[in-house]
């Protein structure tokens, strides 16, 4: 477990030598160094976690002190890595997919203007990622924090010379700052009062200085959950990653599914402690969690952008695991989060391997028919999808949601519940929506399948662990989370099970009766006049962008322009114009006559007895 610093160590090394080469390295050498790095990072984690297994440390826990970041007053942070069943999870995530993910864009972005610099700044995220969820602080966890962040906007802009690009990178890194700077307000508070940010020494200190509700104590909560609103996409702070989707397809694979948006679930995880003494921030994040499932569940229902669809997929299911948070099921919560990154991933990689073969062409009713022309992207989509509908026991996705629809039902939480059933009903749809749409019916583009080990393998690997064998890599969470409230299962636990799994199959049987064959009934209700604005609604997820355009961006505009024109700023102005007018005025005086000056000599001599007089 001592060599746990190479995990960070390899991709870090892997950016530096990608950033520093300006694009001089040719793409082989570029693929060998980016995915070679976070493929040794990758091996290292699989030891460490096996070791970790063989030979669990004292505790269940493990540090490893890097080196000390600062001393100031007695603020003395470090960069120390600690690994436990929570983060151990994260670790193999991370690094596992994330291998995967840049194996398959050595493939993907073949040709692409900026090789290098892709994988230099993917490279990067790896790093940060791992920073984010291996630190023992949260100084450490912000900084790796910002890094992703960082990168995301690198990502998504990738193709900078496109504007709208450029736009969706802006508005990313915009929205999720906001969460940033409610997130760094929680820190503020909790180091005021506890004098730490260490967070083992804050879930020791918080109960011993707070009681449950404490006004501090929830403005801190709140604001954590603020910042994890806006890194993990849910409501209020959500309309950023459908736009995100602009990037190449391996990032919203590797940031905009399997890593990067679960950050603000491994956060609250992580601060578990401080969130159980406010009762009501917990419930809160549960009530984000159950309506942003719904409402991005009814956005993807409508969607043609074979990305934008998958998009508002992970929205929804990031909703389940803030419901599970909320409901305190924090096994179920992280064991959704590991199945997710695996069938999320699969169908991130197997969109792009559809785009890249339908010449970039993302609009689903310009495909139809490619199931004979992409048997391995079919075959992931057929996979992936079923796991995403949590399709009963063949699938990972079934057993984590179920278990968090249980621990909602078994905690009390009904409504809750009923999101959560809600949400599947629709996932199915939207789903099996896609596939048909996709790959059957008349073909309207030429498709050509893609070849070669990097395009094949990552779809493999990821199709197993889709399936029920993902579902048998149990997390080692036992001793680092508290035990759910419905832990017990019995009758009642398998009645639901029942009624989840034919919710889920009856929205593919209604998914195939709209959208097989001529979709004559479907295209009539999308035509009618109810149907024409819940589209144009849903289409425009809900109106959320229009909302804050008319709540933020104009105000703030007009502000500027208010600004711009200060009266203030008018009235100091004044002083340096008197000047200029001073000078212009005793500038033309200077005329080099003779007559004039002894003619100013003796007006001024006269202007100055005259004073004298009057004075007198």
């Amino acid at each position: 477990m001592n060599l746990l610093f190479l995990t960070c160590l390899f991709p870090l090394l892997g950016w530096f030598l990608l950033a520093f080469s300006r694009g001089r390295f040719s793409e082989n050498l570029s693929a060998l160094i980016g995915v070679g790095s976070v493929g040794l990072s990758a091996l290292t984690a699989g030891w460490v976690i096996l070791q970790f297994n063989l030979n669990p440390p004292e505790g269940g826990v493990f540090t490893q002190v890097l080196w000390q970041w600062m001393n100031v007053a007695g603020f003395a942070p470090s960069f120390t890595l600690y690994l436990d069943g929570l983060s151990l999870t994260m670790l193999g995530v991370v690094t596992g997919v994330g291998f995967l993910i840049h194996l398959f864009a050595s493939w993907y972005m073949r040709g692409e203007e900026g090789y290098s610099r892709f994988f230099a700044y993917t490279n990067l995220f790896i790093f940060s990622m791992l920073l984010l969820v291996l630190g023992d602080n949260l100084l450490v966890l912000y900084f790796g924090w910002e890094g992703v962040g960082l990168c995301s906007y690198l990502l998504i802009g990738f193709y900078f010379k496109h504007t709208p690009n450029g736009n969706a990178a802006l508005k990313a890194f915009i929205v999720t700052r906001v969460g940033d700077v409610f997130m760094a307000i929680g820190l503020f508070i909790l180091f005021l009062h506890l004098g730490t940010l260490n967070i083992q020494e804050l879930m020791v200190l918080a109960p011993q200085k707070y009681v449950a509700g404490d006004s501090w104590l929830w403005i801190a909560t709140l604001m954590l959950l603020g910042g994890a609103v806006g890194k993990s996409a849910q409501l209020p702070l959500q309309t950023w990653l459908a736009d995100a989707m602009a990037g190449p397809t391996p990032v919203s694979a590797l940031i905009h599914a399997a890593t990067m948006v679960t950050a603000g679930v491994y956060l609250i995880a992580r601060t578990h402690g401080l969130f159980l003494l406010t009762p009501d921030i917990l419930e809160l994040v549960g009530i984000v969690g159950g309506v942003t499932l719904v409402l991005a569940g009814f956005a993807a229902l409508v969607q043609t952008d074979i990305k934008r669809i998958l998009a508002y997929s992970t929205m929804s299911q990031i909703g389940y695991m803030f419901l599970a948070l909320g409901v305190q099921a924090w096994d179920a919560a992280i064991f959704h989060l590991m199945t997710h990154a695996f069938f999320k991933a699969l169908l991130f990689l197997a969109s792009g391997a559809v785009i890249n073969a339908c010449h970039h062409e993302q609009n689903i009713f310009k495909m139809g028919g490619l199931w004979k022309k992409l048997p391995l992207a079919y075959a992931s989509f057929i996979v992936g999808g079923a796991a995403l509908a949590a399709l009963p026991l063949i699938t990972a996705g079934f057993y984590s949601k179920d278990e968090i629809l249980w621990e909602a039902f078994a905690s009390g939480h009904q409504w809750l519940l009923y999101a959560g059933l809600t949400g599947a009903f629709l996932t199915s749809i939207y789903t099996f929506r896609l596939i048909f749409i996709a790959f059957h019916g008349e073909q309207q583009t030429e498709a050509h399948a893609g070849h070669g080990v990097a395009h094949w393998l990552p779809l493999s690997v990821l199709i197993v662990l889709s399936t029920f064998i993902g579902a048998l890599i149990s997390p080692p969470l036992a001793g680092v989370l508290p035990q759910s409230l419905g832990h017990a299962g019995g009758e009642a636990k398998h009645s639901l099970e029942i009624a989840s799994g034919a919710i889920a199959l009856a929205g593919i049987v209604l998914a195939a009766l709209l959208f097989l064959g001529k979709r004559s009934f479907a295209t009539a209700v999308a035509q009618s006049g109810p149907g024409r604005f819940l589209s144009a609604w849903w289409f425009a997820a809900w109106g959320f962008d229009w909302l804050y355009d008319k709540l933020f961006v104009r105000p703030y505009l007009l502000l500027c322009r208010l600004l711009g024109r200060d009266p203030i700023d008018r009235s100091i102005s004044l002083i340096p114009r008197l000047a200029r007018g001073g000078n212009a005025l005793l500038a033309r005086s200077e005329t080099g006559q003779v007559r004039w000056y002894a003619t100013s000599i003796a007006g001024g001599a006269v202007l100055v007895l005259g004073l004298l007089l009057i004075l007198n």
